[in-house]
């Protein structure tokens, strides 16, 4: 990011948001300091919090769930009241995305929820795995999911799609993130394919890949 804001003399404004909030919750505002990698503060109006799992907020810096409540957030799910109690819970919408937040309260997009690995006892996030991946000047596209693991429980495996062109091994995957990683993150599989599924959005469909 620094280097396109550099290269295009521009300043990338991250924000974030989701179709329940309306869309938007949270921006890196016009007039404060700019975080790269950071979705921002909430926006007017908008309180959001990083919750434990059992709905108890954490202190800067430490990993939970990101939660929201305000004028923006929807009254609930059209005829599904279940799904509905499920998200809102005591007036806060729970996002399902896992994040941190800054001493100076900015917030941190970490990965989702439900796509995190548990893996003999450790929590590994999947988005970090992915970015190290995109990282690789052979991969256009990766995903990284736990597949089931009869010691551990889950492993780290990773789906990738190679750039027109470009060549890369399995094995070769492997040791880039292996190199780049701690010893039980790295992924212990790579599926190579031509393309991943995805939505009608562009977002892959990790659920088809397990």
């Amino acid at each position: 990011m620094h280097a396109f804001n550099k290269q295009n003399n521009v300043t990338i404004m991250e924000g974030y948001g989701l179709s329940e909030t309306s869309p938007v919750a949270s921006f890196n505002h016009l007039d404060r300091p700019v975080k790269p990698g950071s979705i921002g503060t909430p926006i007017w109006g908008v309180e959001m919090a990083i919750f434990d799992p059992e709905g108890k907020p954490v202190p800067a810096g430490e990993m939970g769930e990101i939660v929201i409540r305000g004028h923006n957030v929807m009254k609930g799910y059209y005829k599904r009241s279940e799904a509905t109690a499920d998200a809102i819970r005591n007036g806060w919408f729970h996002t399902g995305d896992l994040g941190k937040i800054d001493e100076d309260g900015y917030f941190f997009i970490v990965d989702r929820v439900k796509d995190m690995i548990l893996r003999g006892g450790f929590n590994i996030y999947p988005r970090e795995i992915e970015e190290l991946l995109y990282g690789h000047p052979a991969v256009a596209e990766a995903a990284v999911i736990g597949v089931p693991d009869p010691a551990l429980g889950e492993e780290v495996k990773a789906v990738v799609a190679l750039k027109p062109g470009q060549s890369a091994t399995p094995q070769e995957l492997i040791d880039y993130c292996k190199e780049r990683l701690a010893a039980y993150k790295y992924p212990r599989s790579v599926d190579i394919r031509e393309t991943l599924p995805k939505t009608a959005t562009g977002k892959i469909l990790k659920r088809e890949l397990k």
